[in-house]
């Protein structure tokens, strides 16, 4: 970690142990960058992230990886700036044990280009001691995603994955520079085979336009309504949209479909 970021973080610790109510106290505007746009995706590095045949006539794909990395800090962003955040080993073990579990394996967090699920039974995910385990038994080779991604990863292209989940109970470190992570709530959020390393994802940079196109499709009704303000409002010359509605997104909203 360079100098200048180490500085930045105690800056922000010194800031925030003096407006955080308690240390158990959630991050604020969580999210993985500093632009306040950027979302809270967190990526793990290849862990054994491997795709072979599922079976000896190959009919089918098995993917396996690791959607998170337990016990190793990673940097994110709040109101007051840069912190490292740390999941806890077993921090997912209640949230992966519900009866009703519904997480979709999906590439680079868009909801519509699913390739496994829980609730149908063609994703596994569990835990041990590196992490979240995900496991895709039988991938339809025929599926288009799957088409698309598998080359990809047999030639090392794409090597990592990511998670999408709600904190449920976290504790700030005692000079609040490290916030960990306790325990999380999965269950309707996703796993992610995603094209990007340590560097963070936001919405619109760092990806190609189709991706962007793509994550803008994957909005649910109410997100893309407050999506097309925003961008109604960065698009058309000043004075042609009503004060009043510009103020109707704020920088909370920005975060799109963030779970936090």
């Amino acid at each position: 970690m360079d100098t200048e970021l180490v500085e930045q973080i105690a800056a922000a610790g010194r800031e925030r142990s003096q407006a955080v109510a308690q240390r158990a106290d959630r991050p604020g505007q969580r999210r993985c960058a500093p632009e306040q746009s950027a979302r809270a995706w967190v990526s793990a590095p290849a862990e054994r992230l491997e795709l072979r045949a599922a079976d000896a006539e190959g009919g089918s794909l098995r993917f396996e990886g690791y959607a998170a990395v337990y016990e190793r800090g990673y940097e994110m962003w709040d109101w007051y700036g840069p912190y490292t955040e740390v999941v806890s080993a077993g921090a997912g073990a209640s949230s992966l044990a519900r009866a009703d579990l519904d997480v979709p394996l999906v590439l680079q967090h868009s909801a519509l280009r699913r390739i496994a699920r829980t609730s149908n039974g063609t994703l596994l995910l569990s835990e041990d001691e590196t992490g979240l385990r995900t496991d895709a038994p039988a991938l339809d080779p025929t599926d288009a995603d799957v088409a698309y991604i598998a080359p990809k990863l047999r030639a090392g292209l794409i090597d990592e994955m990511s998670f999408m989940f709600r904190i449920v109970r976290g504790i700030w470190s005692p000079d609040y520079t490290e916030y960990r992570i306790e325990e999380y709530d999965i269950h309707r959020g996703d796993v992610a085979i995603v094209a990007y390393g340590a560097n963070p994802f936001t919405v619109g940079a760092g990806l190609r336009s189709s991706d962007a196109l793509e994550v803008v499709r994957s909005l649910d009704e109410q997100t893309a309504r407050e999506a097309f303000t925003v961008l109604r409002s960065r698009l058309e010359p000043a004075g042609a949209l009503p004060q009043r509605g510009r103020d109707l997104v704020s920088l909370e909203d920005t975060r799109l479909v963030e779970l936090v």
